[in-house]
């Protein structure tokens, strides 16, 4: 780790180009995070397909103002044309910034193996249409889905809008449709999802993540920060300082 404070450039989904909220909650004045937006028209193939090619220009803006790291911080927008262009989209971000780089995706998959999930029950906010690119994504990463249900949303603002409790039942949902799963993932990075992992890991009793904490968890750890944030969960545990 450098000395001072790392700076974590993250692209976001979002035109706005804001910090996702859990950034500052996990890591407070640890890490500098600053992002530039891509500006999705909806949470579907069609809504990336008109900025997916403009992902190495916001990395390119990100490094010129200062990032050491820098993460793509959506996950159907970096799994969902296979895993072949999620591993090219990630070489591509280094070779145009010069600095390490990684993806929500990469993140969801280094997440779960932490954990120690093989088999897992999944809760989206997607159409069927990427919950299936999720399962083949994962599939592909050596996981086992053992149930997968989404809401249909392909709204940006409407992501942001849905409840601790819905994400908490739909989870529930999921995991008592195999008993053997043994861990929950909830995929959609603007899903805010760190009070639902706190109570699903109490009343489920299994280790659960998310896409944006362990986004977070990823490129923190990317940036040569110890990733641990005592009291949000299993993953942020200080397992080895990793």
């Amino acid at each position: 780790m450098k000395s001072g404070i790392p700076t974590v450039g993250l692209i976001v989904p979002p035109g706005h180009g804001k910090v996702p909220q859990d950034g500052p909650m996990l890591y407070g004045d640890r890490v500098r995070f600053i992002a530039r937006g891509l500006g999705i028209a909806g949470v579907s193939p069609e809504g990336f397909a008109p900025v997916i090619d403009t992902v190495l220009d916001r990395a390119r803006e990100l490094r010129q103002a200062g990032a050491e790291v820098i993460s793509l911080m959506g996950t159907s927008i970096s799994f969902y044309r296979g895993p072949e262009f999620t591993e090219s989209l990630r070489a591509s971000m280094q070779e145009a910034t010069g600095v390490p780089c990684t993806t929500m995706s990469h993140a969801i998959v280094s997440a779960l193996k932490e954990l120690g999930i093989r088999r897992v029950a999944v809760a989206t906010s997607y159409i069927d249409e990427l919950n299936d690119k999720l399962v083949a994504y994962l599939t592909h990463a050596g996981f086992t889905v053992t149930a997968i249900q989404g809401m249909a949303i392909t709204g940006v603002r409407e992501v942001g809008e849905v409840t601790t409790e819905a994400l908490v039942r739909l989870s529930h949902e999921v995991v008592a449709r195999d008993r053997s799963a043994d861990g929950v993932f909830i995929s959609c990075g603007g899903l805010l999802t760190l009070d639902a992992i706190r109570q699903l890991e109490r009343e489920l009793g299994l280790p659960v993540t998310a896409s944006s904490p362990a986004g977070f968890w990823d490129v923190v750890r990317l940036a040569g920060v110890p990733p641990g944030s005592p009291g949000f969960g299993r993953l942020f545990q200080d397992f080895s300082g990793s």
